[in-house]
Parts: structure tokens; C-alpha cells; sequence
């Protein structure tokens, strides 16, 4: 199982990767951060995904029907796209209070946003954190 720096080092292993984050969204803090980051800054960029993670985790408007409440964000994951990239935010479920998610930015040209889902869907059930 994979640990932090693992498993930010295989999400760069994807088509058109430029940067990856582990970060607790209650704080804005990054917990791991590899490659580039959109502005040169990893903890600005850190701050900002995690407001727009914790928007969606907190609001039960974007939960299941069938799961109005509950200990798990009821979101998996949230994509912003822009011109020239995309940004995907896979929330990390942990044994204790589930408050981080995996932020991976990609270039539009050479990502593969499907591929990217569902590898870091894989990579965040696999995640050891602790």
C-alpha cells in the first residue's frame, strides 16, 4: 500500500500530468505536493482547491439520494476545466475523519480525463495514510 509520496509520484505517471497534491481540505494545507503548480505555488494552489473541495464535502446538495448524510464527503471527485487544463479532485476516504483529497492538474493537449478518474479513484482507496 502505497504511502503519500508514492502514490503522488504515480498519479505524474499519467498522460499529461503537471502537478499532484495531497491536501486536507479542512485546513487548506498541503500534505504532499510533486511537479509544477498552477501559479508557481503549491500552498496558494492548496488553499484554493480546498475551498472548492470543502464547498462540495460540506453541502448535501451533491450527495447521493440514497445518502443524505453521513462520516464521507458525498462527493467522489469534482473536474474544473479551463482552456488549456483540467483539475481533478478525488476526496480520500480515511479511517479517520476523511477530510483530504488528491488534486491532480493536467494539460489538455496530452491528459486522458477518463484514465486519470479512474486511476486516482484506485490510487486513493490504496492510499496509507498515518
Amino acid at each position: 500500500m502505497p504511502g503519500i509520496d508514492e502514490c503522488l509520484l504515480e498519479a505524474m505517471r499519467l498522460p499529461g500530468a503537471r502537478g499532484a497534491a495531497l491536501v486536507d481540505w479542512t485546513s487548506g494545507l498541503a500534505l504532499g505536493t510533486v511537479g509544477e503548480s498552477p501559479g508557481g505555488d503549491h500552498e496558494t494552489t492548496a488553499a484554493e482547491a480546498a475551498e472548492l473541495a470543502r464547498l462540495a464535502a460540506e453541502h448535501g446538495a451533491f450527495a447521493a439520494a440514497d445518502e443524505p448524510g453521513g462520516e464521507r464527503p458525498p462527493v467522489e471527485d469534482l473536474i474544473v476545466s479551463n482552456r488549456d487544463s483540467y483539475h481533478l479532485l478525488r476526496f480520500v476516504d480515511t479511517s479517520f475523519d476523511s477530510s483530504v483529497f488528491l488534486h491532480l492538474w493536467l494539460t489538455r493537449a496530452e491528459g486522458n480525463l477518463a484514465l486519470a478518474r479512474i486511476r486516482l479513484g484506485e490510487m486513493a482507496e490504496r492510499l496509507v495514510l498515518g
